[in-house]
């Protein structure tokens, strides 16, 4: 077998068998919920990296130079804003389209998740909770966009990205089941979920390509849940679960069908920062 291939099903192998077994094991075995931040660090947040881990070091022997460890702050800094900053606009995108098509009476106190504080202070910090937990959406990235992403389809980078995007997708799924998300239609929902997850990886894809750092995928990782989804999900509440996840893809659509028409996810013609091509391992 070719060794990317034979690093690609390692790497899903492991990013699924160790992960599906935390997140049916959790509810099932132990009686823990999936809405438990520990359960979610301790059994399934850094799977993908670890999987990652576990191919380029020895499965395929590959290394590291292509990973974007490095965080290259200072000459993408611009990016790294956009990162940190962007899921608030696409949250308050789409909690002005659910004002326009009458979901959400417009409330700021509504969105305040402290108790006794403003809304302001709610989303400070909120955003520098972003900050602080990138490092454990690095788990997550580091496995998705950052290896796999760069190997499934590497003559045909925008197939590549939707692939991952799919299969990030379906890593998730169980979560539909084992109540941390409670969708009325559950076909529905997972095919819209599967929609936003997509979306969403055009633009980590394009953030990673772009800066040559995994730590802007990381970071507007951890905006996406702990700013974009946290906000219109305390806006619309729990019965509007399907509705919600629409709403996200509205900012969501209109940049990721930008990035890919302009072809900013298909060549490496508008990547700032080129990947280090890693040399070839001894055997």
């Amino acid at each position: 077998m070719e060794s990317r291939t034979k690093g690609v099903v390692v790497f899903i192998a492991i990013a699924f068998g160790t992960a599906w077994a935390g997140m049916f094991g959790a509810p099932l075995l132990f009686g823990l919920s999936l809405v438990n931040p520990l359960v979610q660090l301790a059994g399934i947040a850094f799977t993908p990296a670890i999987a990652a881990f576990i191919v380029r070091k020895w499965v395929t022997r590959e290394g590291f130079a292509d990973a974007g460890l490095r965080p290259r702050l200072r000459e993408h800094w611009r990016l790294y804003l956009a990162a940190w900053l962007g899921p608030l606009a696409f949250a308050a995108a789409s909690l002005a389209v659910a004002v326009a098509v009458g979901l959400w009476d417009f409330d700021p106190a509504a969105l305040s998740l402290l108790p006794g504080a403003s809304v302001w202070v709610t989303i400070a910090a909120l955003l520098v909770l972003v900050v602080v937990l990138t490092p454990i959406y690095w788990g997550e990235e580091f496995g998705w966009t950052s290896y796999l992403r760069l190997r499934l389809f590497p003559e045909r980078p925008l197939l590549s990205t939707l692939a991952t995007g799919l299969i990030w997708a379906v890593w998730h799924y169980p979560l539909a089941f084992m109540g941390y998300i409670e969708f009325d239609n559950v076909i529905l929902g997972l095919a819209v979920w599967t929609v936003s997850f997509m979306l969403q990886e055009v633009i980590l894809t394009w953030l990673r390509l772009r800066s040559g750092s995994v730590w802007t995928a990381s970071l507007a990782h951890a905006g996406n849940n702990m700013v974009f989804a946290l906000l219109i999900g305390t806006a619309l509440g729990d019965d509007h679960q399907i509705a919600g996840t629409l709403l996200g893809i509205v900012p969501c659509a209109v940049i990721a069908l930008w990035l890919m028409l302009s072809g900013r996810v298909a060549s490496d013609r508008h990547t700032a920062a080129p990947l280090e091509r890693e040399p070839v391992a001894a055997r």
